[in-house]
């Protein structure tokens, strides 16, 4: 495992589409919150889920954040080539008595289990042991009477019971895939990652992330959850609604967007400014202060617009 420099962030895009606004706003804070305080910034592409990767969407991101002139530190991290430290982890979480195979399907718990803000919770049902009948399908993580509290740098505080506001949760997925909970978790302790800057649609699963950190003894990075962007029906801006791409032409204003949208402060003449200089400027006067503490922000309206009418 790699000594943490004194700031180690990166941005974890998966390879289901192009890069859109919503995830160059994710890109763009990342990228200015390691650079404003001279730390390392780096790129690991989430492609362990193979039925949802698009053919030639990973080459397409690298090379629209190459030609938006936003340099990453290091070698690009694929998740596809880390199993074997997934398979590390879950061998300790099995040794200590925290996995147990779960038959149920998606649908038996969508009609059984109640809603939080976190999604469905987990009633329990093969928590101990496989009713009769059953097949294993997916591997479940204990959560036990366990409370998690964790501190956002922009978000207000967030505290669950898991055992209430989620349940026991899937750690390897039916397909036999490992599930995002523990690759997460992993990569970022493996790769030194103390800073995670993301989007907030991810909020409410960081405390099962740190649960995780807590039973496999990795450190908890620092988090700032940014608000994501959403269309005209307030829906978030997603390759699956397809969200329109960034593309070269646009780039620049692209970012100068993101920047708005972020809430930060622009130089003269932005327009005129290269995107070295704009970064440059971009990183010097980064005010994480200034971004709006919320969890939705709307687009601007051309991004907004062609995610809805597509």
């Amino acid at each position: 495992m790699q000594t943490p420099a004194s700031y180690r962030g990166r941005f974890a895009p998966s390879p289901t589409g192009p890069l859109h606004f919503g995830s160059l706003v994710a890109a763009v804070g990342s990228y200015l919150d390691a650079r404003h305080q001279q730390g390392e910034w780096l790129l690991r592409v989430e492609d362990i889920d193979a039925p949802r990767e698009v053919a030639g969407a990973t080459d397409d991101i690298l090379r629209t954040l190459e030609l938006l002139h936003m340099e990453w530190d290091g070698p690009v991290v694929y998740q596809s080539k880390r199993t074997p430290l997934y398979e590390e982890a879950l061998d300790e979480l099995q040794r200590r008595g925290y996995l147990y195979q779960c038959g149920c399907t998606r649908k038996e718990i969508a009609d059984s289990a109640i809603r939080t803000q976190a999604g469905a919770v987990y009633p329990g049902t093969c928590r101990n042991g496989l009713p009769p009948g059953r097949s294993p399908r997916s591997v479940r993580l204990r959560v036990n009477n366990t409370a998690v509290g964790m501190q956002d740098r922009l978000q207000s505080g967030l505290h669950q019971q898991l055992q209430t506001d989620t349940g026991d949760f899937i750690v390897r997925r039916a397909d036999q895939l490992i599930a995002y909970q523990l690759a997460v978790v992993v990569d970022d302790a493996d790769q030194g990652i103390n800073h995670v800057v993301r989007g907030a649609d991810l909020l409410e699963s960081t405390p099962r992330q740190i649960y995780l950190q807590q039973l496999l003894g990795l450190p908890t990075p620092s988090y700032l959850h940014l608000p994501i962007a959403t269309d005209a029906g307030n829906a978030k801006l997603s390759k699956q609604s397809f969200a329109t791409p960034i593309t070269t032409d646009d780039g620049h204003h692209a970012v100068l967007d993101a920047l708005r949208f972020l809430h930060q402060a622009l130089p003269d003449s932005p327009q005129d400014a290269s995107l070295d200089e704009l970064w440059k400027w971009a990183a010097d006067h980064w005010d994480t202060g200034t971004i709006p503490a919320c969890r939705v922000l709307p687009a601007p309206a051309q991004y907004a617009e062609s995610a809805e009418h597509s």
